[in-house]
């Protein structure tokens, strides 16, 4: 482990990686708490991973390893990967103790008593799974088909790389997660290497952790693991079961693929680790296989917010076109899958549409599962709820919960969270790129806004430089008009592949202004999506907008009697003191429909429309953070009926 490293993000490319990014160092970015990711991220660390650790305790997680060292409960709890939920933590802990630079007493004492029992349930050969190690040893590498055996491994490594990199975290319990981490990768190579058996695991994870503990430590055989798990996808390594080849992403090999198909989660993990692989093998045609597959996904498979994966049944992609918005599965590991996904290419290729993705999965798909108190968490996300719907069970409820059965998703946005200020910006010899933009530090300069919320963007530096470097904007592909001034003046500077780029030898106290115009905008649906044919959505900047119940007043109307009257303009509004500092007013009209037959003939049964007005809506966001009820984001236009 080479000490540069100590400050690296979640993604850090070899300087020998193919890349056309890197990213800027993690303690080189601050986020101010006084700004809207600023805010997401001082919430994680104020309610959500302390929530996390709370629950480690009360779902018995952490109970479940202490079993193995004799000192814990007399049967296990949980999902048979729940020590995947100790690792996401765990690794939160480290991106928030790196992040702050200080020694936090509860995340410090968590992070080290849980590196110590790791280390005490470890068994001698590297291995550690505690459902496997419990009650199970006869089983153990014999299902890898749905055993997570190596999924719950990637996530141990990639908690350890965190702690290896977060500068704030304990130096003893550092070494002894690392080993942890570590032996068990070596047991990986061992049984799966070029010695061992020709075997994949039923959930990829174990691929992108390899390729990161390979960044950390220089050790090739990690790599070329990594490698070897991509290239053995889609030869029939994993018996056929009643899920099928597709769920398992065992159907067809990565480099010809040319759909994204079956488990959503599994997809996305596989290719974010297949980027991984292909810049630092310098393999061309699985970085291009990639590509191609992102097209596929938010060609035909990628709902409005970002979300992927339209069936609950096997929580896999549907058909193209296949995105009905109140079955949308849409779950919140898939968003931040796809995120890390999107990051891995963006890094790889320089290119904005990456870029863009990242910032409509943040601020819609991302951002819509956590509710404004930091503790109450949606694992699917869908574009709408109807009136009367049954929310009793967690698998569709009305509202967000505090936990689930199966809690991955908590975990995982801690973690995210935690280490969002790494995703933002990158730098290279040409000088800093700015992707996403939040209030807060990046290298050189300082940035000021109130984005999304607000047009305008101001950039000062804080360095004289003594020789020319490029600032590059990112101009997202929403915006149709861009503008910008250097020190007061209008600069003509063109957008160039999705970025504004300007060169010069920068002063202390330069100031670049950006204002990226967004007028409201209402957004309609492909012909072929005929779940929400006849339909539009409201957006403003990078941010989807609904209609929420509570916001609905008039008499004897319901959401479902909303229709949207595209004659009529959409009004911004500023609240300050709301639950959204910017609202749209929506031009609606109503027909109370409770009368109306479920079948009708002809137009003369059609409900009268009520007399027309407005209705607030409210970024998707942020629904659900009152009373539950009725939510929707694709609103029937009023029409004629033909």
């Amino acid at each position: 482990m080479t000490e540069p490293t100590r400050s690296a993000g979640p993604v850090a490319p070899t300087a020998r990686a193919v890349a056309a990014l890197h990213p800027l160092p993690a303690d080189a970015v601050q986020l101010s708490p006084t700004g809207l990711l600023g805010g997401w991220q001082a919430r994680n660390a104020a309610a959500t991973l302390p929530h996390c650790v709370d629950n480690l305790d009360t779902a018995g997680n952490l109970a479940n390893l202490r079993r193995v060292v004799g000192d814990g409960p007399t049967a296990f709890a949980g999902m048979w990967f729940a020590d995947t939920d100790v690792y996401k933590t765990l690794e939160a802990a480290a991106w928030e103790l790196g992040r702050t630079g200080t020694l936090s007493p509860r995340l410090s004492g968590f992070l080290a008593d849980t590196a110590s029992l790791l280390e005490k349930a470890q068994d001698p050969d590297g291995y550690l799974d505690s459902y496997y190690q419990s009650d199970h040893r006869d089983r153990q590498w014999t299902e890898l088909h749905f055993s997570h055996e190596m999924y719950c491994a990637g996530h141990l490594i990639q908690a350890a790389v965190a702690a290896a990199r977060a500068p704030g975290t304990d130096a003893a319990a550092v070494q002894q997660l690392v080993g942890v981490a570590r032996r068990f990768a070596d047991l990986l190579v061992r049984r799966y290497g070029p010695d061992g058996t020709a075997a994949i695991c039923g959930h990829p994870e174990i691929e992108t952790a390899l390729v990161e503990l390979y960044r950390l430590t220089g050790h090739e055989p990690y790599l070329d693991l990594a490698a070897r798990f991509v290239d053995r996808r889609g030869h029939g390594l994993i018996e056929p079961d009643k899920l099928g080849p597709r769920y398992y992403q065992d159907h067809q090999p990565v480099r010809t693929a040319d759909e994204v198909t079956g488990h959503v989660v599994r997809q996305l993990y596989l290719l974010a680790g297949a980027v991984d692989v292909a810049v630092e093998t310098h393999d061309s045609e699985l970085l291009t296989a990639a590509e191609r597959l992102w097209d596929s996904a938010l060609g035909s498979k990628t709902y409005l917010t970002g979300g992927q994966g339209s069936r609950h049944r096997d929580e896999s992609f549907g058909d193209p076109y296949e995105l009905p918005p109140d079955r949308a599965y849409a779950e919140t590991c898939a968003a931040i899958g796809s995120f890390q996904w999107a990051w891995r290419l963006l890094l790889a290729t320089g290119r904005a549409r990456y870029a863009d993705e990242m910032e409509r999965l943040l601020h819609n798909g991302i951002a819509g599962s956590t509710g404004v108190d930091g503790t109450s968490f949606f694992y699917s996300n869908p574009l709408q709820l109807r009136t009367g719907h049954d929310g009793s069970h967690e698998d569709a409820p009305s509202q967000r919960l505090g936990w689930y059965s199966c809690a991955c998703c908590p975990p995982n946005l801690a973690r995210l969270m935690a280490s969002l200020h790494a995703y933002l910006a990158t730098g290279d010899q040409s000088g800093l790129q700015l992707h996403l933009y939040a209030t807060g530090t990046f290298g050189p300069v300082e940035v000021s806004t109130r984005y999304p919320w607000d047009e305008q963007i101001t950039i000062s530096l804080t360095e004289d430089a003594a020789t020319p470097w490029t600032l590059a904007l990112r101009v997202p592909s929403w915006c149709a008009d861009a503008r910008l001034t250097v020190n007061g003046e209008p600069d003509a500077t063109a957008a160039e592949d999705g970025y504004l780029r300007l060169t010069r030898a920068w002063r202390t106290g330069d100031q670049v202004v950006l204002t990226l115009a967004m007028p409201p905008r209402l957004v309609r649906p492909h012909p072929r999506i005929d779940a929400v044919r006849g339909t539009a959505a409201l957006t403003r900047g990078p941010l989807v907008y609904c209609l929420e119940h509570a916001d609905v007043s008039l008499p004897g109307v319901v959401l479902e009697d909303l229709a949207l009257d595209p004659g009529r303009p959409i009004e911004v509004v500023h609240r300050e003191d709301a639950l959204a500092p910017v609202t749209l007013l929506a031009p609606v009209v109503a027909r109370p429909a409770e009368a109306a037959p479920l079948y009708r003939t002809g137009p003369r049964d059609e409900p009268p429309a009520t007399t027309a007005g407005t209705v607030t809506a409210i970024p998707y966001f942020l629904w659900a953070n009152r009373a539950p009820g009725p939510m929707r984001v694709w609103i029937p236009t009023a029409a004629p009926e033909a």
